[in-house]
């Protein structure tokens, strides 16, 4: 069985062992890997072939529940197919509106039901295996589809409750679903603490925001830059939240530091995103043109410095997509027409693997360009090991 750092500095607070022995634990792992503790960034995922096992029973029995509830809606309402409704005749106008509201009214029903019957069942389970048996991959799923099991609930009964087929309205909802996600992200920190619940809620948050703000200006005043526009500044927001989280723990070791992992995952695709979609990226190589390539790559290795700096590595794979793009288009444009995406898929993985095998003394040169005052905020560039903070 594996051993997280959260195991072991329960063994301390239980004082099974010193805080002397686990430091010298961690140094020795970490002297037979040659890598400093934080330049890994462990979190847990799996304890064993048991999490995988529970993990697919979970979503088996959630899956099932939420069948359940969308047929009771079924049941509730009995509207039927399209087909069944009209066999023989075309539908008049008025005919085809009533049989559409209905059916989005069932529709609706089926996923305020679904979601809460995901809930009701999610939260017990945690109780279990979060709480009791600490298994790491259910505990995230559990997670996510109770979080996401409030969300559909509070969206589901408000599209039932008004509709009306107003875009504006239907931002506000929107909104007052994500907020009650972000209460249930909180909720469920308070008392399991599963470290991706703050990214989840984060998330939660981050959509209400946006929603609101959709809302408030008028939907039809947006489109998709605009709103690609609030998720680049909100992920700027989650990042410097990672980045108080990681700053709190700088060598790693308590609970915080897989706090501030999942924040950076969820950050990143936020952050990236919208830059490359600007871009063009995603239009191809021909919308970007050289220059746009040549800026892409740019941007690309500026998140390289800036994952070296902060010993984080979501940047760089977040923004992994693009960056094949653009070099596949500029390996195009100087020739190698039927070698471009082999040479493209030789330089990033024989980067992304070079920079994996020396990201150590790579990373020391980065953090030591860095003012000084800085450096004390980050994990150590150092093989040896810091003093340990407090457990969390």
């Amino acid at each position: 069985m594996a051993y997280s750092d959260e195991d072991l500095n329960s063994a301390v607070a239980a004082g099974v062992m010193s805080q002397e022995a686990a430091t010298a634990l961690r140094t020795h792992v970490s002297s037979l890997r040659d890598m400093p503790r934080g330049d890994e960034e462990n979190f847990r995922l799996i304890n064993s072939f048991n999490d995988i096992f529970v993990a697919i029973g979970v979503i088996i029995l959630l899956v099932a529940v939420g069948a359940i509830g969308q047929a009771i809606a079924g049941a509730m309402f009995g509207i039927e197919s399209y087909r069944e409704a009209f066999p023989n005749s075309s539908p008049t106008d008025a005919e085809m509106s009533t049989w559409q509201a209905a059916y989005a009214l069932e529709e609706a029903v089926g996923t305020a039901l679904a979601g809460l019957f995901v809930v009701i069942t999610a939260w017990p389970l945690a109780e279990f295996f979060t709480r009791k048996r600490r298994m790491a991959l259910p505990s995230i799923i559990l997670l996510l589809v109770f979080v996401g099991g409030v969300f559909f609930t509070v969206l589901g009964l408000g599209t039932a409750l008004m509709q009306s087929g107003n875009d504006q309205l239907g931002a506000i909802i929107g909104a007052l679903a994500a907020a009650f996600a972000a209460g249930a992200a909180y909720l469920h920190w308070k008392r399991f603490a599963v470290p991706i619940t703050v990214a989840a809620g984060a998330a939660a948050v981050a959509g209400t925001l946006i929603s609101l703000a959709v809302a408030a200006i008028g939907p039809d005043r947006f489109n998709e830059n605009s709103v690609l526009g609030l998720v680049f500044f909100a992920g700027l927001c989650v990042f410097a939240l990672a980045m108080r989280w990681d700053m709190s723990d700088v060598t790693r070791t308590t609970r915080r530091a897989d706090v501030a992992f999942w924040l950076h995952l969820l950050a990143a695709p936020m952050i990236a995103h919208p830059i490359f979609n600007a871009m063009g990226v995603l239009d191809g190589g021909d919308a970007v043109g050289i220059g746009g390539a040549v800026a892409v790559v740019a941007i690309y290795i500026l998140f390289g410095l800036i994952a070296l700096a902060i010993d984080r590595r979501a940047l760089l794979v977040s923004a992994l997509a693009y960056v094949l793009v653009a070099l596949t288009f500029l390996f195009d444009k100087f020739g190698a027409v039927e070698l471009n995406f082999a040479l493209t898929a030789l330089v990033i993985g024989s980067a992304l693997l070079s920079l994996s095998a020396f990201w150590s003394p790579i990373r020391k040169v980065v953090v030591g360009a860095l003012p000084e005052s800085l450096q004390e905020r980050l994990p150590s560039a150092d093989h040896a090991l810091q003093s340990e903070t407090a457990a969390a």
